[in-house]
Order: structure tokens, then C-alpha cells, then sequence
């Protein structure tokens, strides 16, 4: 099969990505509003985004089985189908103000985001033939992952802005808007040739982990460690938006609209930061950017933590108006975060062969750090604060810099992956 008949399917996995960041960044915003309409404390104003990334520990291994059994053109419609009952169970609760219905869609809405990135990470990856093209297009897709993510924030905070209740039903539109490009997912993807370049009749015959029970992706260090780096990165990512929104409204007083549209530059300087880390992907190793971003991101926590909350800069009088600097020091992390998520998945599936698919199963299943870690971080602000609570995202960072330091080589070569 040539390159260019690859194009229309990087394509509808690009389209993907935007999916899977539109229905995981409900849980940001929702998460202050459910905040204001029931009165709950931060940790359990978490509890969506938890349960959401805990879908992907009951998915993620069902996932990687579902790819490896029926390729990628039927996991993408089941993943698009379930992502539409989510959205829909969201607006369901909003119609009856039912937070346990709110967590339930937040529950699917996660089933959905976990298959889809089953598929379109692995795929990209295998199209790219691993190494330095599978980071550039697996960069280039979490571009619009980022793209989605600073919408979500800032269409919300928008449509809370024009209401006083605060109500999940306030947002609506949004809920409309997701299961109408779903809709429209699910139709292209049908009509849609589908390239499978890993599921050949001879791959398909290989059970994960071999019957003999001799080897299986936990064979491999570094597929294993990249597995926890994973976990940890998405504390990361997540812990830092969802914190510094919670400070902004919370701490600050800053109106759940205005913060949302602040909280939204960080999604969009992950855009930005992985445009760019598409274009030098090709050109410097992921262990190399992955240290880099990693250490950018330490120093910036580190200055938030230390500057004084009353230390404000103006950007503009009707919306950027007296934002504390470690606010804006945080928000900034994102030029150095949005490179992560590549790099990790990249690094840690680099040489699996045969054993990648399974490898994407467990490795969707880590990703619920995204829901656990804010969470613990969402509770230790409770007792100490919001930015004394970002020591814990410093050691979280540390992990990650060990990972690309040293933990991501393969030092399992010997094991047989055709």
C-alpha cells in the first residue's frame, strides 16, 4: 500500500483525537459547575473527572483486546457509538439535575475516550513505522487533541457566563454539538477504507501473551516503566488544568466563566507546543524531548509554588484583568506538557512487534491516572492548599524525567516481537 493512500485515514484518526480531548474536557469545567449547583468540596468536584479515567481501567484491556480481534475500522465505530450514549446520558443529567447521572455519562463518556485512543495512537504509530515518524504524526494528531481541549473550557465557561444558576444543563450546546460530530464520525468512518497494517492473517493468529506463557508486552522494562510514566503524565496534564481552575474560582473569586477562558490558554499552548513538537519530531529523539519538556515544566511548577498569590499581571481590562503570576506560570506549562503523551507512548511500544496491541490495551488502562491523581491532588488541597498541593505534581515529574533519562531503553532485544 503506497504513503498516499494513507492520507484519508490519518485524517479521520486526526478527527478522532479532537473527539476524544472534546468529551474528557467536559469534566474540567463540569467539574465548577457541579461545584457551585450541589456544594461539594474540590475533591469530590473531581469525582467526574475520576470516573471518567477510571472507565479507562475497566476499558483499557477489553480495548486492546476488541483492536486485536476486529482491527481498527470496527473498534472506531464502537468507540464513536459509545462515546454518542455518554454525551447523551451528560444531557440526561442535566434534565434531571442528578449528579449519580452525571457521574454515569462521565463513566461512558470514558469507555468511549479509551477505545478511541486504543485506536488512532497505535495506528498512527504503525502508519509512521514507529521511531521518529510515528512521534511526528502521533504529535501532529494530539494537536488537535489540544485544539478540542481549549475549546471545551472556554465554549462552557462561555455558556455559564450567560446564566446564573450554574446548572450542568447550561451546557447544552455542547452536549448537542459532540453527538452531532460523533454522528458525523460514525457515517465517514463507514464509507471510509479503513487501512489494518498490523492485522495481517499471520499477525491475527498470535495470541497475547503466548500460550507458552514465555513472553508478553510485560516482558520488556521499558514497556512497563513507560506503562507508569504514562499514569503519572496524565496526573500531570489533567492536575494542573483542573487545580488551577479550581484556584482561580475558588481561592482567587474569579468568576467560573472568566477562569474557564483563562484555564483554556493552557489547552490551547499544548496546541501550540505540539504543532511544534509535529514539526521537530523527526529531528530529535523522544527520550530527548521528553526530558526537555519534563524540565521546563519542573521549573515553572517550582516558580508558581514560591510566588506570592497577590503578585497579579493585567493582560486587558474586560477579560485578562489581575490574574496572579503563578496562575500564569502554570497555564504556561502547557507549551512543555503537550509533547508528553507522545513521546511516552512512543517510547514505551518501540520494538513490542507482535505484542503492541496488547501493549495499547494496558497502556489505555494506566491512563485512569488522569482521574486518580488530580484526585489525590484535589483532596491534599483540601487540607493544605492549591499551590502547596503542586509539590505532588513535582513528584510526578521526577518519575518522568527518570523515564527519559534512562528507563525507556529496551534492554529485552533478545526477545522474539514477529
Amino acid at each position: 500500500m503506497t504513503k498516499r493512500s494513507y492520507i484519508p485515514a490519518i485524517a479521520i484518526m486526526f478527527a478522532l483525537f479532537f473527539m476524544i480531548a472534546f468529551i474528557t474536557g467536559l469534566h474540567n469545567p463540569l467539574g465548577i459547575i457541579v461545584k457551585f449547583q450541589f456544594g461539594y468540596s474540590n475533591a469530590v468536584s473531581q469525582l467526574g473527572n475520576l470516573i471518567n479515567f477510571l472507565a479507562y481501567a475497566c476499558m483499557g484491556l477489553p480495548a486492546g483486546y476488541i483492536l486485536r480481534k476486529y482491527g481498527y475500522k470496527i473498534s472506531s465505530l464502537v468507540s464513536v457509538g459509545v462515546g454518542i450514549a455518554g454525551v447523551a446520558i451528560f444531557w440526561l443529567s442535566g434534565l434531571l439535575e442528578s449528579f449519580g447521572v452525571y457521574l454515569l455519562g462521565a463513566f461512558i463518556s470514558g469507555f468511549a475516550a479509551c477505545m478511541l485512543n486504543a485506536v488512532v495512537n497505535p495506528m498512527l504509530n504503525s502508519i509512521g513505522q514507529g521511531g521518529k515518524k510515528g512521534n511526528q504524526l502521533i504529535q501532529y494528531g494530539n494537536s488537535l487533541n489540544s485544539l478540542a481541549a481549549t475549546f471545551v473550557p472556554f465554549f462552557i465557561g462561555w455558556l455559564t457566563g450567560q446564566h446564573a444558576s450554574h446548572a450542568i444543563s447550561d451546557a447544552n450546546p455542547a452536549f448537542y454539538i459532540a453527538i452531532g460530530v460523533f454522528v458525523l464520525a460514525f457515517v465517514v468512518i463507514i464509507f471510509s477504507d479503513i487501512p489494518e497494517p498490523e492485522f495481517d492473517e499471520e499477525s491475527l493468529k498470535v495470541e497475547l501473551p503466548r500460550k507458552d506463557g514465555t513472553y508478553s508486552c510485560f516482558s520488556f522494562r521499558h514497556f512497563v516503566l513507560g506503562a507508569i510514566a504514562i499514569f503519572v503524565y496524565m496526573g500531570v496534564e489533567i492536575g494542573i488544568a483542573n487545580t488551577t481552575n479550581l484556584y482561580l474560582t475558588h481561592e482567587i473569586g474569579l468568576m467560573p466563566g472568566k477562569a474557564g477562558v483563562i484555564v483554556s490558554l493552557y489547552w490551547f499552548l499544548m496546541f501550540v507546543g505540539r504543532l511544534v513538537g509535529g514539526y521537530f519530531g523527526s529531528r530529535f529523539a523522544s527520550h530527548d524531548m521528553l526530558s526537555f519538556a519534563t524540565f521546563g515544566t519542573m521549573i515553572l511548577v517550582i516558580m508558581a509554588i514560591f510566588t506570592p498569590s497577590d503578585l497579579v499581571v493585567s493582560f486587558g481590562e474586560r477579560i485578562f484583568t489581575d490574574i496572579p503570576i503563578n496562575a500564569v506560570f502554570l497555564i504556561l506549562t502547557g507549551c512543555f506538557t503537550s509533547v508528553m503523551w507522545g513521546n511516552i507512548f512512543n517510547m514505551a511500544v518501540e520494538g513490542l512487534g507482535k505484542y503492541t496491541s496488547s501493549a495499547t490495551g494496558f497502556f489505555m488502562f494506566m491512563v485512569c491516572g488522569g482521574g486518580i491523581m488530580p484526585a489525590i491532588q484535589g483532596a491534599i488541597a483540601d487540607l493544605i492548599g492549591y499551590m502547596p498541593s503542586f509539590w505532588f505534581v513535582l513528584l510526578c515529574l521526577s518519575y518522568l524525567l527518570f523515564y527519559a533519562s534512562s528507563g525507556y531503553r529496551n534492554v529485552n532485544r533478545k526477545i522474539p516481537v514477529q
